[in-house]
């Protein structure tokens, strides 16, 4: 299958995930043991290569300091740049998620789910588990998995949140509107506009019951204009934008708050990039830190 831009960032988000489960210092952030099944040795070494070769565009003098050293300049690319934030967000979503079913909740919403591999990890839960994304990422990933490997539990709904959604396709796979249900969108809001998160999350929440909930991560208003460490929001930026995915949004916690409220939700917890240093990172010995402008929200429906 030829790789098309989705596929491409679901490499890269896989690799960070297995890269940190393999080489990473303990106690791991997040611990994606089944994330290194679903990449090829050959995709492995050309992202690895690849990253190793870029080091000129994300810092000259560590291209320097680490130049007979590849090893050394994959870790501080990977734990500066790549893996601090989809490490942390899906540690807390996961967090919240397993206190959410204790309280009731009974199916499972992941939307840009990429190479998610929360219903591989956790088949024992018996929780239903929706995946919303592009077709051809849906695919790509299905190619990775042998047909008794996908859980009776897992479904696949194609989505393009760039379009008008409907709940129509996840019901068309068996979803529950009546159900209490949780969503996770992480590491999509950036590449929505504001008008495009609204709408979204009014649709997500118009029929399902009182109590579902959402977790989600976005940029606040400091995000076309803040640096950041080694220079690595920025860097994100342009990276983005070099992929043909713009990001296209940012917020104040203002701006976030009455967007939920609008769509009937309330702010049940809120993780600046401090509180997420705090929660996630405190007193490790390596590079991995909190993103500079990226926030985490628990929102629920009233």
């Amino acid at each position: 299958m030829k790789k098309n831009e989705s596929s491409v960032t679901s490499l890269i988000t896989a690799f960070s995930r297995a890269y940190h489960s393999i080489y990473d210092d303990t106690p791991h952030i997040f611990n994606d043991y089944i994330a290194k099944n679903l990449l090829t040795q050959e995709e492995f070494i050309d992202i690895r290569e690849n990253l190793i070769n870029s080091i000129q565009l994300f810092n000259q003098d560590i291209a320097e300091k680490f130049k007979n050293k590849p090893d050394e300049v994959l870790k501080w690319i990977t734990q500066i740049q790549l893996s601090p934030t989809p490490l942390s967000r899906a540690a807390y979503c996961e967090q919240v998620l397993k206190s959410e079913m204790a309280l009731g909740v009974q199916q499972y919403v992941i939307l840009g789910a990429g190479f998610d591999s929360f219903c591989l990890r956790n088949q024992e839960l018996h929780l239903e588990v929706y995946e919303v994304d592009h077709p051809a990422t849906q695919e790509f990933k299905k190619s990775r998995l042998e047909n008794d490997e996908i859980p009776d539990t897992l479904h696949f709904v194609p989505g393009d949140f760039t379009k008008e959604f409907t709940i129509q396709g996840l019901v068309e796979e068996g979803f529950n509107p009546d159900h209490k249900t949780f969503f996770s969108l992480l590491g999509v809001s950036y590449y929505l506009s504001k008008q495009e998160n609204a709408e979204l999350i009014s649709t997500l929440f118009s029929k399902v019951p009182q109590g579902s909930s959402i977790v989600f991560d976005y940029a606040d208003e400091h995000l076309f204009e803040e640096k950041g460490k080694f220079n690595r929001v920025q860097n994100m930026v342009k990276m983005a934008s070099a992929s043909g995915e713009q990001m296209k949004s940012c917020f104040t916690y203002e701006e976030i708050e009455k967007m939920l409220e609008h769509a009937g939700l309330l702010i049940y917890e809120h993780l600046s990039p401090d509180k997420i240093q705090q929660q996630f990172f405190s007193n490790r010995s390596d590079y991995l830190s909190a993103f500079e402008t990226i926030h985490y929200i628990h929102a629920v429906k009233k």
